[in-house]
Order: C-alpha cells, then sequence, then structure tokens
C-alpha cells in the first residue's frame, strides 16, 4: 500500500468531519446505531490501474454501516443528484453513490455492510475496512 502524503490525510480528515456534520442526525436517530464507533475514512491509497489518477480509493466507517469509498486527491465538485458511477476493481464492479459534502467537494461511496452493529471497538472496525479494501482490490 502506497504511503499518503499529509494533504491528503488532512483531507480524508476533513472530508470525515463534514460526513458526520452532514450525517449526524440521521445516524443519532438509527436504530442499529454502533455508539463505539465514529466516522471515519480509513485504508486510502491510490486507485490502481488502469484507474490510476487523481482518487484516492478506501473505506468508510460509520456508527451505521462499513462503505467503500472513492475520494479526489483534491477538492471537486460533487452534487447529490449525479448518477451513480460504476468502478470496477479486481475483487468486482461496484456502483458508487455521489455524496456532495459542501464547498464544491464531496465523495463517492457503495455501501457494502449495513450493520455494524456487532463490532466491538474502533481497531475492529479498522481490521474490517482493511479487508474489505484488501478484498475489493484482489481477484475473486
Amino acid at each position: 500500500m502506497q504511503a499518503l502524503t499529509v494533504e491528503q490525510y488532512a483531507r480524508l480528515q476533513q472530508l470525515a468531519r463534514r460526513y458526520q456534520h452532514r450525517c449526524a442526525a440521521s445516524i443519532k436517530r438509527h436504530p442499529a446505531r454502533n455508539p463505539r464507533l465514529g466516522v471515519d475514512l480509513l485504508c486510502f491509497q491510490p486507485l490502481p490501474e488502469p484507474h490510476a489518477g487523481d482518487e484516492l480509493l478506501g473505506a468508510l466507517i460509520t456508527p451505521v454501516s462499513l462503505a467503500l469509498c472513492v475520494v479526489s486527491a483534491t477538492p471537486v465538485a460533487v452534487r447529490d443528484d449525479m448518477p451513480r458511477r460504476w468502478l470496477a476493481l479486481p475483487g468486482g464492479e461496484y456502483p458508487l453513490a455521489p455524496l456532495a459534502l459542501g464547498e464544491d467537494d464531496g465523495l463517492w461511496h457503495c455501501p457494502l455492510l449495513d450493520d455494524v452493529s456487532d463490532l466491538a471497538s474502533l481497531h475492529e472496525a479498522n481490521r474490517l475496512a482493511q479487508h474489505m479494501v484488501e478484498r475489493v482490490l484482489s481477484e475473486a
């Protein structure tokens, strides 16, 4: 896995805060919310060939779900009304939905696990996110 720059890590932290701010009310009301988890963008790395460019692939963990996530390495406009895009990776094809997070920026996500209530800790969530990223980047 290629190490990210300090700027890329800062950007991911900023996007995680924006996601938390935008979705806080719905997360709090969700019946299967896991209070041991927070919102985090984890295990990011540059998209592999032939997708290589200015985008990073990783995991979005929330108290409600785990999703495959793609973000631009630099701010780029993403609107909620944009059509889904498909991402073909060695582990399969994934429909990514846009999620605008403000200031002409956002992310693309594909929920893969819609119940994380049984995860006992953030450490366990991190391991699951790492496994998910490794799995989508590996041949099926």
